[in-house]
């Protein structure tokens, strides 16, 4: 062989050994969040065309529990749980009510190199304001969809997010082969922020504790902190507050309630502040149900207000 055919092959192949890395965008974990529920096959399918990708492929599942079509559960889900996996993991949700309409179907690469597939219908609401939008791209489905699918339009949690999410995931493609280019802007839901507002902490209730009914807010320990001056969280455990929930301009609660550590710090049935396993703020009843008995639901109309005494 010639010094000029060696040289082209060395050229050749250092130019394939440096391109590689821009390829490499998954880190080989998928993680699967649906409204599906377990009852029939649609979670297996998704699971069975992820490995059919890539059979090395880590395919995990956040929950496949969100109530039907509750695309804000299905935001909250995926913002509370992104932080503890690793970087280029990437997230495929579908709670999809508008599967076959004209929604777009997306992937959002946030500031943290954490991948969301997803349609853009609010499901990137929270990841998108809280970890940051580095680019968001449509998803090509001429390219991108499961071989032989093209004729159903009813599951696209199979035949385009799970295939794509796999694809990108085992780098089979990398970010920028998922599809054209879009503004760094995504659809979302009115939510009430958290903040210190006229001497009173205010934010939402994103979400409830499913199993015990105790309220979670989105107003995080270190508001309360700056809002008192205190230093130390523990200094505060039986101060009252004076907390209040509304749903639009419906009136729903008014109550004055102590902060405590645990369920422990009051009577049972008596009511509770506390930090929840998240470090914001939450309300419950020892051993009893707090939404049940005031009736609070969560999303994004609903408002608490908590001032001190």
């Amino acid at each position: 062989m010639s010094v000029s055919k060696i040289i082209s092959l060395i050229v050749v192949m250092l130019s394939v050994q440096f391109s590689l890395p821009a390829f490499a965008n998954g880190n080989g974990i998928v993680v699967f969040q649906s409204d599906f529920g377990l009852s029939d096959q649609a979670v297996s399918a998704m699971h069975g065309v992820a490995l059919g990708v890539d059979k090395n492929l880590k395919v995990e599942d956040l929950t496949h529990d969100i109530p039907a079509y509750n695309i804000w559960e299905g935001a909250y889900r995926l913002d509370a749980v992104a932080d503890f996996w690793p970087e280029n993991t990437v997230f495929v949700s579908v709670v999809d009510p508008g599967v076959g309409s004209e929604r777009k179907s997306v992937v959002l690469k946030t500031k943290t190199n954490h991948y969301f597939v997803t349609p853009d219908n609010g499901t990137l609401t929270l990841v998108a304001k809280r970890l940051g939008i580095a680019e968001v791209r449509e998803i090509d489905e001429k390219v991108n969809r499961l071989k032989g699918s093209e004729a159903s339009h009813t599951f696209h949690g199979r035949d385009v997010y799970a295939y794509t999410g796999a694809r990108l995931a085992a780098s089979t493609i990398n970010f920028e082969q998922v599809g054209p280019k879009l503004k760094p802007e995504v659809f979302s839901i009115p939510f009430e922020a958290a903040r210190i507002e006229d001497n009173k902490l205010i934010g939402g209730i994103p979400i409830l504790d499913p199993a015990y009914g105790n309220v979670w807010t989105n107003i995080p320990m270190s508001l309360l902190l700056s809002l008192t001056k205190s230093n130390d969280y523990a200094a505060l455990y039986t101060q009252e507050f004076l907390v209040t929930v509304t749903q639009g301009s419906q009136f729903v609660l008014s109550e004055t309630i102590s902060f405590e550590r645990s369920f422990a710090g009051v009577a049972e049935g008596q009511p509770l502040l506390y930090v929840n396993s998240l470090e914001n703020l939450a309300l419950a009843l020892n051993q009893a149900n707090f939404a049940a008995k005031f009736n609070i639901q969560a999303g994004g109309k609903w408002r608490i207000e908590i001032t001190p005494k």
